[in-house]
């Protein structure tokens, strides 16, 4: 990590080794800053205090090591950032007007997505920092993750059995509240189509009817004007001196019949009029029969106009015109059955209800008694540990109940409320002494118990499930002497299968570390970069006095330091 501008860090690089690395310092020099920091890449809450004053804003970048199948490098790769050969490069931002901005992989991304990775990729533990394993719902994983398989594959089908349960639950719930809904409007459209199959309408009726109640409105005048077109055209018998289109036509075609012989173009000529005499006699023989077959019947008419009014009904109450109409009376036909047919699938949506409660039923109890027996190994496991770190005498248990509901599962002949992830509701609870009744971790430790207890948690689920990085801030604080050997090196212990950071101010745990780094400040008060320096061979020993005795050349404390570096290496 390279730190700027915050608290006392002015710019500082902090270099992790794998294994286990110790951060030491006097009080005062910053080793603080190293969690702040961290906390800020994982998304941690951005307090513009953090800022150094003079400066317009902290920034903290990092560099993570992720394996390209690891979760936490899938969900960056789904926010578009980029693994840079197995790294992933993430940045904070904090202004000291409050403003933060973070970067994965070198894309902008919310602060939220960096918290949403931290629990893949580093636990944190601290004396105010214990909100991981406090919270039941991770102590429930937690415990779930340490049973393996024997919780694992039953939780799975539970979880799909859940999820499928809550589908029908909520179609259940839609089908039988809006029942009354649903059956008033199976009534209007059941009216609707028995309204519109009593009238039987044909596609184009309505336009048809319209030309004919137009043409029979007015026959008196249409055939009037067909029978004086027929005169104009073909002459009226009863006046034989009138002179009609057809026969003037006539006259004009024999003219130049006369003499077509005589110029080709007077022949075309001839011959378009005698096409134009043709026309004249087809229009005129259509008229006769038109004039012949207007029906200018009123009782048909109004027959017409009935059965219009008849679809004017339909039209206004089911659509814009008759096309319409039919489209609505196809769509509500359909409706309908889906609507007749709620009752059939509430019939099955119950029965499957009631067989996937019964299921649930059976996978709850089965998870229950897993949970249970890892609870115990779990449990003794964590005591045993906590036997070695100055807690010889405390007690840790699981507690895992159901809650009654009479809407819930059965579950060990009671029903009870269940979720997700079953009906289980797990605690992990300290007897810090013997008489003592065991409580929540949170409430039944001091803060130095509680990060001993989350120690040895960290310790013995290692094996199972570990998170890549865990840090722990004053872990060791209020213990010493052999309790203080001890927390070395089970933090030695865990470093085997993880990367753990540990700030600390007990040589007796710092002697455990593959990589010792020492926060010094300078004379103006400030943490550069050469503030931040890792402490090998002699400057390693005289760290070691300094934390021993405050003093740095004293033989004595020297031999001491000497004498824990040999110890801590020979109990690995």
């Amino acid at each position: 990590m390279r730190i700027r501008s915050l608290g006392v860090i002015e710019d500082a690089v902090v270099e992790l080794s794998p294994g286990f690395t110790a951060v030491t310092g006097e009080t005062g020099a910053g080793k603080t800053m190293v969690v702040t920091s961290l906390g800020l890449l994982l998304g941690g809450r951005a307090d513009p205090a953090l800022v150094r004053i003079g400066s317009k804003s902290a920034v903290v970048e990092g560099r993570i090591a992720v394996p390209a199948d690891a979760p936490a490098a899938a969900r960056a790769a789904e926010a578009g950032a980029e693994l840079d050969e197995g790294t992933l490069l993430v940045s904070r931002t904090v202004s000291a007007e409050g403003r933060s901005r973070a970067h994965l992989g070198g894309r902008s991304v919310p602060v939220g997505l960096l918290a949403e990775l931290a629990d893949d990729l580093v636990a944190v533990h601290g004396q105010t920092d214990q909100q991981g394993l406090l919270r039941p719902a991770r102590q429930r994983q937690a415990l779930d993750r340490y049973a393996g398989d024997a919780v694992g594959v039953p939780l799975e089908k539970y979880v799909a059995a859940h999820r499928r349960l809550r589908t029908i639950a909520a179609e259940l719930e839609e089908l039988t509240t809006r029942a009354r809904d649903r059956a008033q409007e199976a009534d209007l459209l059941r009216f609707g189509l028995e309204e519109i199959a009593a009238a039987e309408p044909q596609p184009g009726e309505d336009e048809a009817l319209a030309a004919e109640a137009e043409r029979l409105g007015h026959a008196e005048s249409l055939a009037s004007a067909a029978t004086a077109a027929h005169a104009a055209l073909a002459g009226n018998p009863e006046d034989l001196e009138a002179i009609d289109a057809a026969a003037l036509v006539a006259g004009a075609h024999r003219a130049l019949e006369a003499v077509r012989s005589h110029d080709p173009a007077l022949a075309a000529l001839a011959d378009r009029i005698g096409e134009v005499g043709i026309l004249l006699s087809d229009a005129a023989g259509e008229l006769a029969g038109y004039a012949d077959d207007l029906d200018a019947d009123p009782l048909r008419l109004a027959a017409v106009e009935e059965r219009r009014a008849v679809l004017t009904q339909l039209t206004r109450k089911y659509g814009e015109d008759l096309s319409a109409v039919l489209a609505w009376a196809e769509s509500s036909a359909a409706r309908l059955t889906e609507l007749d047919g709620d009752d059939d699938r509430i019939g099955e949506l119950t029965a499957e209800h009631t067989a996937l409660c019964a299921e649930l039923s059976q996978l709850a109890q089965t998870l229950t008694d897993a949970r249970t027996e890892a609870a115990q190994r779990f449990a003794g496991a964590v005591t045993a540990e906590l036997a070695e770190l100055a807690m010889p005498h405390a007690r840790v248990s699981i507690d895992i109940r159901h809650t009654d509901d009479p809407d819930g599962i059965e579950v060990a002949d009671r029903t009870v409320a269940f979720g997700p992830t079953g009906a289980d509701e797990v605690e992990l609870l300290l007897a810090p002494h013997p008489g003592a009744q065991p409580r929540p971790i949170a409430k039944g430790a001091s803060g130095g118990e509680l990060s001993r207890v989350m120690l040895a948690v960290e310790v013995v689920f290692a094996g199972s499930d570990p998170v890549p990085t865990y840090l722990f801030d004053e872990v060791d604080a209020g213990v010493g002497g052999k309790a203080a050997v001890e927390v070395g090196r089970r933090l030695a212990r865990l470093a085997t299968s993880a990367q753990v950071v540990v700030v600390t101010h007990l040589p007796q745990v710092a002697a455990f570390a593959d990589r010792h780094l020492v926060v010094e400040k300078t004379n103006d008060g400030t943490v550069t970069r050469s503030g931040v320096q890792a402490m090998e061979g002699e400057d390693r020993i005289r760290e070691l006095s300094r934390m021993l005795a405050g003093q740095e050349d004293s033989q004595l404390a020297r031999a001491h330091a000497e004498e824990l570096l040999e110890a801590a290496r020979s109990a690995l």
